[in-house]
């Protein structure tokens, strides 16, 4: 994310050295069950890029910048509905450049949108079973007029606006202002990240004793949770995990990825050569996840994409699994962790947070994947379905497997 400008605009109401096992077998054992394609929706153009998507027990919401933000049923993939309320939003825009990850208990999500899919003008609260627009506020202003990229995320009832203008939190059933950020002092500059739960804040402030800190703070109270003072900036690559709080830092020093505890300083994770990223390089993947204390993720090892798994309170790489992509489970699904392999014959599996260890689920078609399945594309439904998202409309829309 972004520098935050001088004087933020308040929102307006409306480690360890355990033996790492490299999984690297192909699952050539058919599974018990065998799926088959059942519906797929062309992608609505060949520069469509997915902004991100939201799995309900009927219902695909997915937002993409030539889509816009419509919602499929699962049964049969027939659009259910198709966000259309944009009164008096047309000179502010109506692309979705921003989602968040999750939906409220109420069935409620937080959508940005702007002219463009990468910079954002406005933010919407969506309710998922019918797409309204519950309210809107503006994500700019006369002091910045300039539209820019924001992140959003929910915690509780609380949804965080993370970017360039603005970063707070607000009542998802309302709008209403519940905190915003403020700056240490009058002369500083800030630069933010988020992930559920959770923001981070690098500032550098020229009338402060302390010129440089990183902060942590709580995206549901916006209270600091630690600040720890630095040296010189700090940047945030990735944060894995809001908590607890695990962080891919890049400093003029080292990078490294690090389990940030309640002092902000904490065990590194044994990355070795391998880099933790979004599985499909867009803000739109969210399938790294904890199982307990273990931390499953994508990451690149030697310019191919694996999966890694990391003992979060040892820091010990437990096992790297190459040739599959992370699948995210259906809200309430068991504490597998669910993958598709991408070479060879195509396959749902799991696979055993703590060991590494795979099973086959089902068989899926030689057609499955020929998009290329990457992390934060593949659901998998309530009922054992496989859900094919892709990022980039030239390889596809979405494709269900039953």
């Amino acid at each position: 994310m972004g520098r935050i400008a001088l004087a933020l605009a308040v929102l307006a109401a409306a480690g360890g050295a355990a033996a790492v096992l490299l999984k690297q077998e192909a699952t050539a054992t058919s599974a018990s069950k065998e799926l088959t394609q059942v519906w797929q929706i062309p992608a609505p153009a060949a520069d469509d890029a997915l902004i991100g998507s939201w799995l309900t027990d009927k219902l695909l919401i997915r937002a993409s910048s030539r889509g816009g933000l419509q919602a499929y049923d699962l049964t049969d993939g027939k659009q259910a509905w198709s966000a259309a309320d944009f009164t008096g939003s047309a000179g502010r825009g109506t692309v979705p450049c921003a989602m968040s990850p999750t939906l409220s208990a109420h069935g409620i999500g937080t959508v940005a949108f702007g002219k463009d899919g990468s910079t954002c003008t406005w933010l919407a609260a969506v309710k998922a079973s019918t797409g309204k627009i519950l309210w809107s506020t503006p994500l700019t202003n006369a002091k910045h007029p300039t539209a820019a990229t924001t992140a959003t995320y929910l915690q509780g009832d609380v949804a965080t606006i993370v970017g360039e203008n603005f970063l707070g939190g607000v009542d998802i059933r309302t709008g209403s202002r519940v905190w915003s950020y403020k700056a240490r002092g009058h002369y500083c500059n800030a630069y933010d990240w988020g992930t559920n739960g959770t923001v981070l804040v690098a500032d550098f402030c020229l009338d402060q004793k302390t010129r440089f800190t990183l902060t942590a703070f709580n995206g549901r109270t916006g209270k600091a949770i630690w600040r720890k003072p630095e040296s010189a900036h700090s940047d945030v690559t990735h944060i894995l995990s809001g908590s607890p709080l695990v962080a891919a830092v890049h400093t003029a020093r080292q990078d490294v990825v690090r389990v940030l505890g309640t002092t902000g300083t904490g065990r590194k994770l044994a990355v070795g050569d391998d880099e933790l990223t979004t599985g499909n390089d867009t803000g739109a993947d969210h399938s790294v996840r904890l199982y307990g204390n273990v931390l499953v993720t994508p990451a690149s090892a030697s310019g191919s994409a694996v999966i890694d798994g990391f003992d979060t309170t040892t820091g010990a790489k437990l096992w790297t699994h190459r040739s599959a992509a992370l699948a995210i489970p259906a809200s309430g699904a068991d504490d597998k962790v669910y993958a598709v392999t991408t070479s060879g014959s195509p396959q749902l599996l799991t696979i055993d947070p703590r060991t590494g260890r795979t099973v086959p689920v089902a068989d899926l078609p030689m057609g499955a994947g020929q998009w290329s399945f990457t992390s934060g594309t593949v659901y998998v439904t309530s009922d054992g379905a496989v859900l094919e998202l892709n990022a980039l409309g030239t390889n596809g829309g979405v494709r269900l497997y039953r």
